[in-house]
Formats: C-alpha cells, sequence, structure tokens
C-alpha cells in the first residue's frame, strides 16, 4: 500500500501543521512509514502552498508525491495549482466556501473555514479539514490522529484543536457515510 496525498492552500492556513500532525500520527501512532515534504510560493503568507505526504506498509523509496492519490484543498490557487497534478480518479477534499471545483470533479466537500468560525477561530480551519479528512479516507484511524494533536499543538490550544477535529470528523460521518471504512479502530 503506497498513498501519496497532496495538502494544499495558502500560506498563513496552517497547512504544513496539519501535514505534520498527519504524518505523525502515520508514522508513530499507526506504525505505516510515513515522508512528508513542504513547498511554498512565493509569498509567505497568501500564496499556494503544499504539505505531501507519502505513506506506506513499507519503506519508503521515493519520497516526493507525483501524482496525489488524495488531494485537499483549502483555498481555489491551491486547487487550481496542484489539481492536474493529481490522478484523475483522485479523491478531492476541498473547502466548499473557498473552492469552486471544476464541473468534470466531483470533490468532497465540508465547509470547513465557516466551522472553524463558528469555534470562535478561523486559524483551525485546517484541523476541522484533518478530521473530515480522517472519517472520510480510511487511511488512518481516529485515535492516531487525537494523539498527534495532543502531542503537536500548544498545551493552551489542546481542547479547542481536538474540538474542531471532532467536527470535521463529525461532518465527514454524517454527510459521507459512504466514505464509511469498517477496517478501522473507531467506525463513524
Amino acid at each position: 500500500m503506497r498513498k501519496e496525498i497532496c495538502i494544499s492552500g495558502f500560506g498563513g492556513q496552517g497547512i504544513g501543521l496539519m501535514g505534520y500532525i498527519l504524518g505523525k500520527a502515520l508514522a508513530l501512532y499507526k506504525g505505516d512509514e510515513a515522508v512528508m515534504t513542504q513547498s511554498y510560493g512565493p509569498e509567505a503568507r497568501g500564496g499556494a502552498s503544499s504539505t505531501n505526504i507519502v505513506v506506506s506498509d513499507e519503506p519508503v523509496d521515493y519520497p516526493f508525491v507525483q501524482h496525489p492519490d488524495v488531494l485537499v484543498a483549502i483555498s481555489q490557487e491551491a486547487y487550481s495549482k496542484f489539481r492536474s497534478k493529481a490522478k484523475p480518479e483522485a479523491l478531492i477534499l476541498v473547502d466548499r466556501d473557498l473552492v469552486e471545483p471544476l464541473d468534470a470533479d466531483l470533490p468532497l466537500t465540508i465547509p470547513a473555514t465557516h466551522i472553524a468560525e463558528d469555534l470562535g477561530r478561523r486559524i483551525v480551519a485546517n484541523i476541522v479539514m484533518l478530521g473530515f479528512f480522517t472519517a472520510v479516507t480510511g487511511i488512518v484511524n481516529r485515535g492516531a490522529v487525537e494523539k498527534a494533536i495532543e502531542t503537536s499543538v500548544k498545551p493552551k490550544t489542546v481542547q479547542l484543536n481536538l474540538t474542531a477535529f471532532a467536527k470535521g470528523y463529525d461532518y465527514g460521518c454524517r454527510n459521507h457515510p459512504e466514505r464509511k471504512d469498517e477496517s478501522l479502530e473507531e467506525a463513524c
């Protein structure tokens, strides 16, 4: 099993943190092999950025994502930039309030930024999206990601991030039950 994941957005959305937490959950708490790389646009904030993860049940021999199996897009610029690199059959996850997908695409959508705003902190939209990703992909289980969140964010923000994660996870379970993977430890 080798999966290539591209998480994309604009600088300042926490794309790197989302990838770091996911990679940590996969490698440390699930026991997979995982490699993460990052790229940024010309601007530190506002330009397209991405975090790429290769996950496998065997040692990763080539650490770069070439054609993602999963594309997460949290901004229009990122979607436009990275969609053509993803496999035609890639699972695409987008923030429905920020991304207008191509007519040919049928992405799974979540109002991640809106949910984060309802929590009082727009900055946790990345963690809402991480919860959604966890619920609908079947690549990693909920408990592994929650442990990674607890050990990756500032102690005073742990509860907020766990709440944001739970909101995204629950949204994925409620709105995309067809994606539920019975092999996960915690089913929706």
